[in-house]
């Protein structure tokens, strides 16, 4: 059994874009004959919408050779959400925050400030929405247009998920579409998720379910350090359930968080936050 987790530690540095590292990781787990599943740790608020993408993919590539759960933490929203949509079981605590589907794409607008600085901005480029919508100057209606077109476009592959991953109507759920959040138990009466607990009730479903031994052991490992670690933030991934008795003892590897302080987002984002208002 293996067990990946995604962590998370406020604003927006927990998010970052998709680690080739990270995904080569799970194409090697796939692989392993000694991994007999994988539970997936998610505490995270999201991060990129393409790094979401990927790892969704890096996900189901593994769910197509051996069983995955995802097990929520604290938060579990946005790009978050998608890893649970991977899984093949998502068991969140009743409290732990989630959903937030939805895509955002944010920019800020400086030019009045430039203006009072004394400084002005000049472009020559090829088209009219070339580099558009532009932080040097107000967005026009055509820029906001086309930025909402991508932005919902994004969205319904995002809701496409929800529904052929849960099989659900994302209409029938109040404020799916509106991108709100659901504690657990609310997740759980609109079949977001599917169980209320931990890694314990985790682990007891693939053993109740797929056929998994218990006793398993597990071993944590990481993928090789890179300066844009991670997807979703701080990363940590172990392994559990190996046959052989060179793998009897655990093994803690932690992954690089200060790596994770000078990152920044750019693109689609599916991210949730609390308001600072």
């Amino acid at each position: 059994m293996a067990r990946y987790r995604v962590f998370g530690h406020g604003a927006c540095r927990n998010c970052t874009t998709e680690d080739r590292n990270q995904l080569k990781l799970f194409k090697e787990i796939a692989e392993d004959s000694n991994v007999h599943a994988v539970l997936l740790d998610v505490n995270s608020p999201g991060g990129t919408t393409t790094g979401g993408e990927a790892l969704y993919d890096a996900i189901r590539m593994v769910a197509g050779k051996k069983p995955v759960v995802a097990v929520f933490g604290t938060v579990a929203a946005s790009a978050a959400y998608i890893v649970g949509l991977a899984s093949d079981h998502i068991v969140a605590r009743g409290n732990s925050i989630t959903g937030s589907v939805g895509v955002i794409f944010q920019w800020a607008e400086i030019h009045e400030l430039l203006g009072k600085l004394g400084v002005k901005m000049n472009e020559v480029k090829s088209g009219p929405l070339k580099a558009a919508p532009s932080i040097f100057q107000p967005a026009d209606e055509q820029s906001l247009r086309v930025t909402e077109d991508m932005v919902l476009d994004s969205q319904k592959w995002f809701l496409g998920l929800v529904a052929e991953r849960r099989k659900v109507d994302p209409a029938s759920i109040p404020g799916l579409l509106d991108g709100r959040i659901y504690s657990g138990r609310q997740a759980l009466g609109h079949k977001l998720i599917d169980l209320i607990g931990g890694e314990t009730e985790a682990v007891k479903w693939l053993e109740a379910n797929r056929g998994i031994k218990s006793g398993l052991k597990i071993i944590e490992r990481k993928p090789k350090s890179d300066p844009a670690f991670g997807l979703l933030g701080r990363a940590l991934l172990g392994l559990i359930g190996f046959g052989k008795s060179d793998f009897t003892n655990l093994t803690a590897i932690r992954s690089l968080d200060d790596r994770l302080k000078g990152l920044s987002l750019d693109g689609l984002l599916s991210v949730w936050h609390p308001s600072k208002k």
